[in-house]
């Protein structure tokens, strides 16, 4: 799914060198490296701060903890999306709510939020699922009109911009009051282990934060605020450091891939391309997600892997079917996109490797299948 080595090939002599140093310095934590790496992601997103973490799951529940919410605090965020942005709303003891997606987006649907906001309700956590933005025009919009937190999970577009009806672009990451994002390997801008940051304009926020990501320290021994031990170490930010100037090349690569498997597949009418909402930097393809109309998807996705061919189903069960985040609240009426785009999505291979000869073969193997 994912050639890290092909990537890493090409940064090779960089990260070992800058890993030898950091070794040789033995600035393991909070050295030179990440105060480094901090400042040239400020600089390309356009954000005043920028606080690394351990992984984006840490990033996201710092985030929280930032803005203060309060157990019973209700946050709204997506069935349709990966478990750890709704597990940290549960660790803190505040209530999610759950909301549909829209179908051709598979992102948070404005009008599903608007619809379960009540008094209880403080945050809304979009999800940029898949690499493409949400619609966080409207999104700020109505955190605006209801007084609430906007907290972007950023976990896997980070590169991708959105586009204002006034003109204005910004990256995404850089639009809500604060946002996380996750450097795990896979990640369009990924480390070689875990890594995250918490990303935000708010100076007073960005204080917060760094005391909590460091046992809620300012001064050494000094515990002003209920903290975490979460931090990038320097041999993670070594590697973010090489892969940084290359994001945009990588998810032009991303985004090049994407547009031959979505021509090699346009005359399918089984088969359904991502949808991309306005020009194409909005999405920067983490994943590349097909919906299979015909019923084939399971059996499709044996007989890739039975060419050699890897993919995924992300995610096969809605967040409101498992066990851990079932709630009486919660109908099944409520989630009809979500409850069909779990039957029909596939995720093919996307990585800034991907040829025209593997892309060829993926392409062929899974029309032939499909229409078989």
């Amino acid at each position: 799914m994912v050639d890290l080595k092909g990537q890493y090939d090409k940064i090779k002599e960089q990260v070992n060198s800058s890993m030898l140093e950091v070794l040789d310095t033995t600035a393991f934590i909070n050295g030179p490296e990440v105060h480094a790496f901090q400042k040239e992601l400020e600089d390309y997103l356009n954000v005043k701060h920028v606080i690394p973490c351990a992984n984006g799951t840490d990033a996201l529940q710092i985030a929280m903890m930032g803005l203060g919410l309060k157990p019973g605090d209700e946050v709204i965020t997506a069935d349709f999306t990966f478990a750890a942005t709704v597990e940290v709303i549960a660790l803190l003891q505040l209530t999610p709510v759950l909301v549909d997606v829209d179908k051709d987006t598979f992102n948070i649907d404005p009008e599903a939020i608007r619809k379960a906001i009540t008094p209880k309700t403080k945050a809304i956590v979009p999800v940029h699922l898949f690499g493409q933005t949400a619609n966080m025009e409207e999104i700020m919009q109505i955190a605006k009109e209801h007084n609430l937190y906007v907290i972007e999970d950023n976990a896997q577009a980070i590169g991708a911009n959105y586009h204002f009806k006034n003109g204005e672009t910004k990256k995404a990451g850089a639009i809500g009051h604060v946002a996380s994002t996750s450097f795990f390997p896979s990640k369009n801008l990924g480390c070689y282990g875990d890594g995250g940051a918490i990303f935000t304009n708010d100076d007073d926020l960005a204080h917060t934060i760094r005391g909590i990501v460091n046992h809620g320290m300012y001064e050494r021994y000094h515990h002003d605020v209920v903290g975490v031990n979460s931090r990038l170490d320097s041999l993670q930010a070594v590697v973010l450091r090489a892969k940084l100037p290359n994001l945009d090349s990588y998810n032009s690569a991303r985004q090049a891939a994407a547009k031959k498997y979505s021509e090699a597949f346009k005359n399918e009418e089984n088969i359904e391309v991502p949808y991309t909402e306005s020009s194409e930097d909005t999405h920067v393809y983490h994943q590349y997600t097909l919906k299979i109309l015909n019923g084939k998807r399971d059996a499709l996705v044996k007989h890739l892997n039975d060419h050699g061919i890897p993919c995924g189903i992300y995610y096969p069960i809605p967040l409101h079917s498992q066990k851990a985040y079932k709630d009486e609240r919660y109908r099944e009426e409520d989630f009809p996109v979500t409850n069909q785009l779990v039957q029909e999505v596939i995720s093919l291979p996307m990585h800034t490797e991907l040829d025209e000869e593997q892309i060829d073969f993926i392409t062929k193997t899974v029309k032939e299948f499909v229409n078989s």
